[in-house]
């Protein structure tokens, strides 16, 4: 067996390289840890900020805070760390210069084919600068629909109501509804049978809304009185009623069910009568 003889100097200079990549990652692991305290009381502070400027409420705030605050925090993590990177690598003798130059010749070579990542992450600034969604609004983009997760340079996440993940590339958003910007609408709608008494429904429909929007939880979250649009439309099953009530953002549904609920018991007590369902004609 040959044995290679190692001098003491080399060990030495080994150990020394070592400690230095070590004291990198540290230093890596350290700023990374600064950064994140210093964003969580940034964000902190721009709450404060703008509730001392009655920018709106302070839910909104927090929503706007969050968005930004975890972009940036992605963002500065991900610098450091590929600082880190590079300075070990230097540390470890290796000539990172040829490899960046071949990672610009391969840049350029591929530019063609990242047009997709650059239009991705233009498409994430442009929606974070223009304040477009913020994590935890309820929105439909491109038909699908969900409250948003995250929100990066490159995709937005929804989760759907049944649970489902949602993946978005930014660049490909055409179309993009927000369901829960300063305020929301539930949209009450029932069809009554042609004989059945409307003025009265509609009586009963005022009521109903103007006793919800006095009780406990549902007047911290109700935002105006319902607004009644009457007798929409007139079709071949019955009167269709409309009306609308002013919720605070994403408390919609729970101002629509419990409305829902105690519109139709006094509906049925007061025997106004929904339509018949529909008749289909047997199978074969």
């Amino acid at each position: 067996m040959i044995s290679i003889p190692i001098s003491r100097d080399l060990l030495f200079d080994w150990a020394a390289k070592a400690g230095r990549v070590l004291a990198v990652l540290a230093l890596a692991w350290l700023f990374a840890g600064i950064a994140r305290r210093l964003l969580s009381r940034l964000r902190a502070y721009v709450i404060a900020a703008m509730d001392r400027r009655g920018n709106g409420p302070r839910f909104e705030a927090e929503k706007r805070a969050a968005t930004v605050v975890t972009a940036l925090q992605k963002l500065i993590v991900a610098s450091i760390w590929l600082l880190a990177v590079v300075m070990a690598l230097s540390e470890l003798n290796f000539h990172i210069e040829p490899v960046l130059a071949g990672l610009g010749i391969a840049g350029l070579s591929l530019g063609l084919g990242a047009q997709t990542l650059i239009k991705d992450w233009l498409g994430g600034l442009f929606l974070l600068l223009e304040d477009q969604i913020r994590i935890g609004d309820s929105v439909t983009i491109n038909g699908v629909s969900g409250d948003v997760v995250e929100l990066n340079l490159r995709t937005t996440v929804l989760r759907g109501e049944s649970g489902a993940v949602h993946v978005i590339p930014n660049g490909s958003i055409t179309s993009l509804s927000n369901m829960t910007r300063e305020y929301s609408y539930y949209i009450f709608e029932t069809v009554l049978a042609h004989g059945a008494d409307a003025l009265k429904a509609l009586e009963i429909l005022q009521q109903t809304g103007s006793e919800l929007a006095a009780e406990e939880p549902f007047k911290d979250v109700i935002l105006g009185p319902l607004e009644i649009m009457g007798v929409d439309r007139l079709g071949e099953r019955g009167a269709t009623l409309r009306a609308r009530i002013k919720t605070l953002p994403s408390k919609q549904y729970l101002v629509g069910r419990e409305l829902n609920l105690r519109v139709k018991e006094r509906f049925d007590s007061a025997g106004i009568a929904f339509p018949p369902p529909p008749q289909y004609p047997p199978r074969g």
